[in-house]
């Protein structure tokens, strides 16, 4: 009986444990979730907010200071407010930089220039711009050019190179019209 009795004993020791309240554990979890959401949301408007910012400080910009800047804008994507003039390259069929393994990319390419008068020095020097693009083109393999981000940096690396062949930058954009890898 002397078991039976320490034995009781015991238990209602263990019972004694206080345990925390259902409503108390969905509180502490609520508000961190809230914490935990509002900083987020707090971090994404702090670090993400300030290309916005300078968009639209760019566009309150007063005319005179506008008109006083130099536009050279190069390698911008996207509309512009008024379209450039289009000049069209030939199509070009590369072999890419993959070994051992042999691969090829068909790519057409058309550029977006400021004027006329671009358009005229790109004719005249069609022959260096095709050199370029195609040294530039032979040196990718086909995990870069496959990407689309690979795609954006060769746009703007053809952008770059066509725009030093000129005496004054004049090249917008490049865009593909055809883009084949095999």
């Amino acid at each position: 009986m002397a078991d039976a009795a320490t034995a009781e004993e015991k238990e209602p020791a263990r019972a004694a444990v206080p345990v925390l309240p259902v409503k108390l554990i969905i509180i502490v979890v609520s508000l961190a979730l809230v914490v935990g959401v509002g900083g987020a949301v707090l971090a994404v408007k702090l670090l993400g907010g300030s290309g916005k910012a300078a968009e639209i400080a760019e566009e309150q910009k007063p005319e005179a200071t506008a008109k006083a800047e130099p536009r050279h804008e190069v390698a911008k994507h996207g509309p512009s407010t008024t379209p450039g003039v289009m000049f069209d390259l030939d199509p070009f069929i590369v072999n890419l930089a993959d070994q051992p393994e042999i691969r090829y990319l068909k790519l057409t390419v058309k550029l977006e220039v400021e004027s006329e008068a671009v358009k005229a020095d790109l004719t005249a020097r069609v022959a260096q711009v095709r050199d370029t693009v195609l040294v530039l083109l032979s040196s990718k393999d086909v995990t870069t050019v496959r990407t689309s981000q690979g795609k954006f940096q060769l746009r703007d690396e053809i952008t770059q190179r066509v725009n030093g062949l000129l005496p004054r930058p004049g090249i917008r954009s490049a865009y593909f019209t055809e883009f084949v890898v095999q």
